[in-house]
């Protein structure tokens, strides 16, 4: 039995497998599942709760399939919080799928470039203007309510996902083969090059990564756009991450290099950073495939810590981290917990899916358990 089948007959990794392309999907393909743009308010639709989709009509009791009213919001009572909601009861509005609204470019792709590290667009995407669902008759239908700006919390929620699980991987790429390399650097070599090489690392792991994190976050410069926020923290995060790799490879490479294959390659006058990639560090993929996923959530939630607490993902631009903010707010959790909740359980969900699918690869890779 490989691999392959051994992970398919464990039930945890394979949900967390599921749950991970699901969001993958979702957030890539955002602007069509999303109703509305997300940085667009709607008039007077300021914390509006989850609409409330009928299926029977209000004012003649007739069963006329699913569909909303137009909501908007009323005035507040200052002694309770609460807010008035008007609700036009004599303009049903049908709920449709892929119906037509705001355009956008599909699987469109913008990165930060050098020289000037402005924002450019890679991959022109696709021009479309159809959304998955949407009311006709000019209501509105919000998912997950509105934020305080009268945005569709849904459609940020989607968009705002691309950061967060997007962090993760970039900062995989940029951390593990650094991780790597020193790690192989230092083990095949040894000697002075090896202590230097440790004792960066060393220091490197002393810091607290959650302060370090909030120090450079508050110390980026002013005016940053959304994408170049997002390449620092994960430049940042991965200068934090790679030492401790480093250190497991290190060890892993002290042992592969005495074997008789290494040993052969080097007496034929194989350069060394030669026989480091291709026989030595091939032979630690089934640690670093396992490490790799694992990794992961701890970039999400380093992006959602500093979002959080206002030096990551600048508003308007979404993301979970920032989105769940507003938790600060005690109002906003007593009286608008949809605002709350839904990023809240995204990342929870997210974490675990990782950590799951992470479990289930070291069971399945784990060489102990191939040879039985």
């Amino acid at each position: 039995m490989n691999w392959w089948q051994r992970l398919q007959k464990n039930p945890l990794a394979e949900f967390g497998a599921i749950l991970l392309i699901i969001f993958y999907v979702a957030v890539l393909a955002a602007d069509f599942i999303a109703p509305y743009d997300p940085y667009v308010s709607q008039p007077s639709g300021s914390l509006l709760p989850p609409t409330k989709i009928y299926w029977v009509s209000k004012t003649s009791g007739q069963f006329i399939g699913p569909h909303v009213y137009p909501t908007t919001q009323g005035n507040t009572d200052l002694e309770t919080g609460d807010r008035q909601l008007i609700v036009d009861f004599k303009k049903p509005s049908p709920v449709r799928f892929f119906v037509s609204g705001p355009e956008y470019r599909l699987l469109q792709m913008s990165l930060p470039l050098p020289p000037k590290w402005e924002e450019t667009t890679v991959i022109p995407g696709i021009p479309l203007n159809w959304h998955l669902f949407g009311a006709d008759n000019g209501a509105k239908i919000n998912v997950l309510g509105t934020d305080e700006q009268g945005r569709d919390q849904f459609s940020r929620l989607l968009h705002g996902g691309r950061i967060s699980m997007f962090i993760g991987i970039i900062g995989v790429i940029i951390t593990f083969p650094l991780g790597l390399l020193m790690g192989g650097i230092s083990g095949y070599f040894g000697g002075w090059t090896d202590s230097i090489i440790m004792r960066i690392a060393e220091v490197l792991m002393t810091f607290p990564s959650i302060y370090l994190l909030v120090t450079l976050g508050a110390v980026l410069p002013a005016g940053l756009t959304s994408s170049q926020r997002f390449l620092l923290i994960v430049l940042i995060t991965s200068v934090i991450s790679w030492a401790g790799l480093a250190r497991v490879i290190r060890g892993q490479v002290l042992s592969i290099k005495e074997r008789e294959f290494v040993q052969a390659a080097r007496a034929m006058g194989g350069n060394p950073l030669y026989i480091i990639r291709r026989h030595v560090l091939p032979q630690t993929a089934t640690y670093v495939i396992i490490s790799a996923t694992l990794a992961v959530p701890s970039f999400i939630g380093s992006e959602a810590i500093l979002s959080l607490i206002g030096l990551g993902i600048q508003q308007p631009d979404p993301s979970w981290g920032n989105m769940l903010s507003l938790a600060s707010n005690a109002s906003i959790i007593v009286l608008q917990p949809w605002l709350i909740w839904p990023p809240a359980v995204l990342i929870i969900l997210t974490v675990l899916a990782f950590n799951l699918l992470g479990d289930g690869l070291r069971d399945a890779l784990d060489p102990r358990s191939l040879r039985r």
